[in-house]
Formats: structure tokens, sequence, C-alpha cells
């Protein structure tokens, strides 16, 4: 793999290190959103739902597209679902695994 693909995947990784970023995609899985509505959604202010929509545009992994005044945002690769879902999964595993739980198990 050259350097270029590995910076375009670490560019991604460090769009997603950002737990505010990741509430915007838990909120982008339902459809297209305008900035007001993710604002309402996720209880982060205005401004820092445009700057961190900002980043997740810039690493590729949402787009954007202007309706009149307002800013619609969508997620461009939805294979993003199914990486956080990897990842959510195996935490799920270690987290149970330092608690003594085992997954599925009723506590």
């Amino acid at each position: 793999m050259g350097a270029d693909a590995l910076e375009m995947i670490a560019e991604r990784f460090r769009a997603l290190g950002e737990p505010n970023r990741l509430r915007l995609l838990i909120a982008l899985e339902q459809g297209e959103q305008c900035v007001g509505d993710l604002v309402n959604s996720t209880a982060l202010s205005q401004a820092n739902v445009s700057r961190h929509l900002g980043a997740l545009v810039q690493s590729g992994i949402l787009s954007r597209r202007k309706a009149g005044l307002q800013v619609f945002y969508r997620v461009a690769d939805p294979g993003i679902f199914e990486m956080c879902d990897h990842v959510c999964g195996s935490l799920s595993k270690r987290l149970a695994a330092q608690a003594g739980v085992m997954p599925g198990a009723n506590a």
C-alpha cells in the first residue's frame, strides 16, 4: 500500500477518533439531515456540529448538499457502519470479559 493510501486511512481513523463525531454518525445513520436537526439530536452547539461535520466531510465519510439556505449531510461511505459494528462488537466482548460477564448473559 502506498504512502498516499496510508495517509488517507490514517485521516479516516483520526476523523472517527472524536466522540462527538461518532454521535453525529449515529444520528446520520437514519438518513440525511440538516445542521439544525443534528444540533437537536446531539445536543451539541451549532458551531461544534458544523466543525465536526467539516472534518467528517474532509475525510470522505460524509457528503453535503445545499438546498436554499440549508445544508444537508449524509453518510457518503455506508461501509463506515460495518467498521463501527465490528469495533463495537469487539469492545463489548472486551468490556464483558473485564467485568467477568459473558456476552449475552443477563446480569
